[in-house]
């Protein structure tokens, strides 16, 4: 079959490299254009472009799709079909209509929950046990088209990126099944019911709330590891915390317990596993208190 893939993220690297190990004609690949990262905001191709580079790809990187010009040149390609694993920008009327059997996404959760830009972080942080991936036939509305296939995982005490990996593969694997026989996936319209929206992730939001319930602090910790990480503050230096376990103590909210760092909350407490100071590798625990100074009773704000 003749495709254009659309990614930019890891999680979009499995499923373009598997259309290609299938045996797919990959006409174009598009992604989002390099941005800059690092200490020294170096312009930084996404995975998509890296990974589409080392396989000989086209690549194309438009800052938008609405121009005449970009519709004209996706026309070209002459495509059966184009897949869509977390692009970043809106397709609109014009390219959905133009390959012969339309557009197909893989979304990170199981539609109509968690609909929109951070599904598995939202899942974590609302407790979810199962997630998974749907492949849809995509329409103009936000992730509301018809679903074709959905494969189920446990969220259990994974991290986002950790399950991120784990759906990433699930959807590869999903979306060659639709693509290699798309006939014999008929198009199932999502419930209207159970509907939920997963609005993208705010820095501010990873910051620890020490006042929560420790089974919420932990899914925090879970949900934004590894990026943007969830942290707390003393003496002005930020500590981010990449894993963490619920323990059975409790104290007053915020305040260290222990010699091994652990922290009250709101109900029992919170171990952090692993942490990272600014500027510095991933570190235990242990590590950390070595190095830098949180006696017993610091309360932390």
């Amino acid at each position: 079959m003749r495709i254009a893939f659309m990614g930019t993220p890891q999680f979009a690297v499995p499923t373009l490299e598997r259309l290609v190990a299938d045996g797919h004609e990959v006409a174009a690949v598009y992604t989002q254009p390099p941005r800059p990262a690092g200490r020294g905001n170096a312009q930084t191709p996404s995975p998509v472009r890296r990974c589409a580079e080392a396989l000989r790809l086209d690549v194309r990187h438009p800052a938008t799709l609405r121009e005449v010009a970009e519709q004209d040149a996706f026309r070209a390609l002459d495509l059966d079909a184009a897949v869509v694993a977390a692009y970043g920008l809106i397709l609109p009327h014009a390219i959905l209509d133009t390959p012969r059997l339309g557009c197909f996404n893989v979304h990170a959760s199981l539609l109509p929950r968690w609909r929109g830009a951070a599904p598995v972080q939202r899942a974590i942080l609302a407790g979810d046990e199962t997630t998974g991936v749907t492949i849809m036939q995509m329409e103009r509305g936000l992730d509301t088209g018809p679903m074709l296939l959905v494969r189920e995982t446990e969220v259990a005490h994974k991290s986002a990126g950790e399950l991120l990996s784990e759906l990433a593969d699930l959807g590869a694997t999903a979306m060659a099944e639709v693509i290699t026989s798309p006939n014999a996936f008929p198009a199932r319209p999502q419930p209207p019911a159970g509907v939920t929206y997963a609005a993208k992730i705010d820095k501010s939001e990873a910051r620890i709330d020490f006042s929560q319930p420790a089974v919420a602090v932990e899914r925090q910790v879970r949900a934004f590891a590894p990026s943007p990480g969830a942290f707390f503050e003393h003496d002005g230096e930020r500590i981010r915390v990449l894993s963490a376990a619920i323990g059975e103590q409790k104290g007053l909210s915020g305040t260290i317990l222990d010699d091994r760092l652990t922290i009250a909350c709101e109900q029992s407490s919170i171990r952090p596993a692993l942490v990272q100071r600014a500027g510095r590798g991933v570190m235990d625990a242990a590590e950390l208190l070595r190095g830098f100074a949180l006696p017993v009773g610091t309360k932390l704000a």
